[in-house]
């Protein structure tokens, strides 16, 4: 059996783990557009779907031990390419402060997920 710790695994799985939640996001935020809502809604309803799918793919992919630092580095890294995809789909490139809250939001539900992730039992 292969060492879960070693770097190279490590490293992978949080690739993985980051992929998975960027690609939950947006399949819900294109099912998201299907529906009628009003443009209050829109916002928090986004940034709820990125912590479901952050926290789904730290759940998914994080092993071993130092969970809650795998789950932070997938967190920033889905933050990374999330905004990169959705800055892409909208032609809008644009910083705000509102990419420290998302920075904020996914590196705080990765790290939860990640303590929860190494600690259940498989």
């Amino acid at each position: 059996m292969r060492n879960e710790t070693s770097y190279g695994n490590g490293f992978f799985s949080i690739l993985k783990g980051a992929g998975v939640a960027l690609a939950l996001s947006l399949t819900a935020v294109a099912v998201l557009a299907c529906l009628p809502l009003s443009q209050k809604l829109v916002y928090p309803i986004n940034q709820t779907l990125k912590v479901v799918a952050v926290s789904l793919g730290t759940l998914l992919f994080v092993r071993g031990e130092k969970g809650w630092i795998k789950g932070i580095a997938i967190g920033l890294i889905f933050t990374a390419l999330s905004y990169l995809a959705f800055s892409a789909i909208g032609g809008d490139f644009s910083l705000s402060w509102l990419i420290l809250v998302e920075l904020l939001l996914s590196a705080l539900s990765g790290a939860l997920s990640g303590a929860i992730a190494v600690n259940i039992k498989r």
